[in-house]
């Protein structure tokens, strides 16, 4: 299932015995992991289980067992790697068996877990839910609806330059405007570049521009990947921005000026929107297909083949994005 379906779900008030978030968004995962937490129950009827704690036979007892000091038995597992069919099954089971027990799966991977959201069935009363990384506008909204929550008075634009100064990373969105809300006045673009600092010695905005406009990005590259930058992160990264220009170029051809407003859902910055829709106009329009498909197989390659160094791979890869768009 994805997150549209499961949102429609939820506001429909839909309860399941067992739930597992997994995919390319840790941030998404987390989030819907402690948003169906709160919706089941109070934080001393949760009990977490994080990697290494995990223990077979203590959770399926746990969930067997209703608690003696409240009414609802809550347990959520976060891991790294995928547990054994038999495994999930029966805890699954076990909260099939005692109405009072619910279990959620953070699974804080894409790949690794598809096999295991097999297990979730409609009959089982369980649901996996798979979070991709999201779209630019649908990462502003996210923002946005946390800065309500935190009673927080912005300019969107505000929002738009904190993720983009924070390479798109949500977590750290999230942290800063906790932050900004302790200042109790309005959130604008110059308060968030007196407060907040972006992360690492590389502009992610400047690199994804640098590589489209074939100049040499290695040692930018290199600096992200070592930072830590997930290789299949920075790959859909790509892409997305790649979708964007897309989008920007169509809409310019078909209507003689691009709308930030209809094309993303959103104003960004005026600098960073005048410098993309110059390079979406450059690129012409048979190169679009031909990138994103180069993409799209980096990606199949570095998920379904063992390479050994994915890094020098991934590397190696979009160097060669350069020669593409000549």
């Amino acid at each position: 299932m994805y997150k549209n379906e499961f949102d429609n779900l939820l506001n429909q008030n839909k309860i399941f015995n067992a739930y597992m978030f997994y995919g390319q968004s840790k941030f998404l995962i987390e989030y819907y992991t402690d948003l169906v937490a709160k919706r089941l129950g109070t934080p001393d009827e949760v009990e977490k289980l994080y990697f290494d704690d995990f223990d077979f036979k203590y959770a399926k007892d746990k969930l067997l067992q209703s608690s003696l000091f409240s009414s609802n038995n809550i347990l959520i597992i976060k891991l790294e790697k995928k547990l054994n069919k038999k495994e999930v099954e029966e805890l699954i089971e076990a909260c099939n068996i005692n109405p009072d027990s619910k279990v959620i799966f953070a699974c804080m991977d894409d790949g690794e877990f598809k096999t295991m959201a097999g297990y979730f069935t409609e009959k089982q009363n369980a649901v996996s839910v798979r979070m991709f990384l999201p779209f630019v506008n649908e990462a502003i909204k996210i923002i946005e609806s946390h800065a309500k929550a935190l009673n927080i008075k912005y300019e969107i634009s505000a929002l738009n330059n904190l993720y983009f100064m924070h390479r798109q990373d949500l977590s750290l969105c999230v942290n800063d405007l906790k932050k900004l809300s302790i200042l109790e006045q309005l959130i604008t673009p110059d308060l968030i570049y007196k407060h907040c600092f972006g992360i690492g010695a590389v502009n992610f905005e400047d690199f994804l521009h640098n590589l489209l406009e074939g100049q040499d990005i290695s040692e930018d590259l290199e600096a992200l990947l070592e930072e830590g930058m997930n290789e299949i992160y920075l790959l859909n990264q790509v892409t997305s921005f790649i979708q964007q220009l897309f989008m920007i170029s169509s809409y310019a051809r078909v209507y003689g000026s691009a709308n930030a407003k209809e094309i993303l859902g959103f104003i960004p910055p005026k600098n960073i929107w005048e410098r993309k829709s110059r390079l979406a106009i450059n690129i012409k329009p048979e190169k679009f297909l031909e990138l994103l498909d180069f993409l799209l197989n980096i990606e199949l390659e570095l998920k379904s083949s063992k390479i050994s160094n994915q890094n020098l791979y991934l590397q190696a890869s979009l160097r060669k994005i350069s020669v593409l768009i000549r």
